[in-house]
């Protein structure tokens, strides 16, 4: 188990980031507009306020009760989405300040205050408007339809005879604050309707305690698939109870793989299915943390592995023990752009398919979303997977 003190230390960094965005937001949408004193002052109180809110949210919305903890996280996470996308776009904008103070420099353009001004104006009201139109359609994709995604996957090993295998994954749906049972019901549906041989969760689908979220994931009961349910840990599992979930999602009729493996099918018509503990679950304590040598162990190689991991990086293990397909999830594909861009620092695949050496990897871009309850360029999903024999 972490140290409280490490987990301080975490929320005054993460505050200090929050508050140098806050800043930066400020300089570039109320003070380079320019409108006078009055101004400045009742925006920098907006800012100051909402820089203060955005970590305050992040830790009540899972400890208030019922609907006061939805209206708060449901707020306060939609602005930290909304910052996400001013914080970018002013970015971006430095672009043209820096060519307007290059040419100017160069007595291309003259040191015009009141060009300045006009400019300073323009790229506050463009970034504001631009942000706004961005994070409605940010909300709508978050909240909206999910779509399903349909892939076809050719494994070596795979047995012809069970060709066209359907597995549906969900990934990330993050049941909790702003996610409730009435949306997830709507999920287990359109799993159901895909008629699924297989449904793999590969991990963070929850976001609080089961005493709180009980109700909320009770329709996951009621998910059909001719060879079951399956279930890995992510790492909102062990910030929320991990092994309290483990307990309760089984009570559903779900099986939980942790650094274990079962055969699907019939004799010699059959895989491999594996699974193992989130990446970073061994900080936890107790017993957790990923051990895909024990999930492999004794295992007959002619076989095909379908390994559930939640954590793309797990892939480079799985690529060397001879597993054939990864289904993973964790990077939600970036949720904002362009944070796909710098998920890539932590993670070697963001979303869809990808090869490393003979495996094959799937990851998902998610089916409900972390935090801000927006999308931008990483609509979700509910991804089907055929599976078949070749390669």
């Amino acid at each position: 188990m972490r140290p409280w003190y490490a987990f301080v230390v975490f929320f005054l960094v993460v505050s200090a980031i929050i508050g140098g965005v806050h800043y930066y937001l400020y300089a570039r949408i109320v003070k380079a507009a320019a409108y006078g004193p009055g101004f400045e002052r009742a925006g920098a109180i907006v800012f100051a306020v909402l820089a203060v809110a955005t970590p305050l949210t992040m830790i009540s919305a899972r400890f208030l009760p019922g609907r006061a903890g939805t209206i708060v996280a449901m707020a306060g996470f939609s602005w930290m989405g909304l910052a996400t996308l001013l914080f970018f776009l002013s970015i971006g904008s430095e672009v043209f300040r820096l060519g307007a103070f290059g040419l100017t420099a160069a007595n291309v353009l003259p040191d015009d205050p009141a060009r300045r001004t006009f400019m300073g104006r323009a790229l506050a009201f463009g970034i504001s408007g631009f942000g706004g139109m961005l994070g409605v359609y940010g909300v709508s994709s978050a909240l909206g339809d999910v779509k399903v995604e349909r892939v076809k996957i050719q494994l070596k090993r795979f047995p012809a005879a069970m060709g066209g295998f359907r597995i549906v994954q969900l990934s990330d749906v993050h049941i909790g604050p702003t996610i409730g049972g009435e949306w997830l019901r709507g999920v287990v549906d359109k799993v159901n309707a895909l008629e699924p041989d297989l449904v793999a969760i590969t991990g963070d689908l929850v976001d609080g305690r089961v005493a709180d979220l009980a109700g909320d994931v009770a329709p996951l009961a009621d998910l059909k698939a001719k060879h079951g349910v399956f279930f890995v840990t992510g790492n909102h599992e062990y910030y929320s109870g991990a092994d309290e979930w483990i307990a309760h999602l089984r009570s559903l009729g779900i099986r939980v793989l942790r650094n274990e493996r079962v055969s699907i099918g019939d004799g010699e018509h059959s895989f491999d299915l594996a699974g193992v503990d989130d990446w970073r679950a061994k900080g936890f304590g107790g017993d957790h943390g990923p051990d895909l040598d024990r999930a492999l162990e004794g295992r007959d190689t002619s076989r095909e592995v379908v390994l559930l991991a939640h954590q793309p990086k797990q892939a480079k293990y799985a690529a060397q023990a001879g597993v054939g397909l990864q289904l993973s999830g964790h990077t939600h594909g970036g949720q904002i752009f362009p944070w796909n861009y710098f998920v890539k620092f932590d993670q070697p695949f963001i979303a869809g398919l990808d090869r490393l050496g003979d495996l094959t990897i799937y990851t998902s871009r998610g089916t409900g979303y972390w935090g801000p309850p927006m999308r931008v360029g990483a609509p979700p999903e509910i991804t089907l997977l055929e599976l078949h024999a070749g390669g």
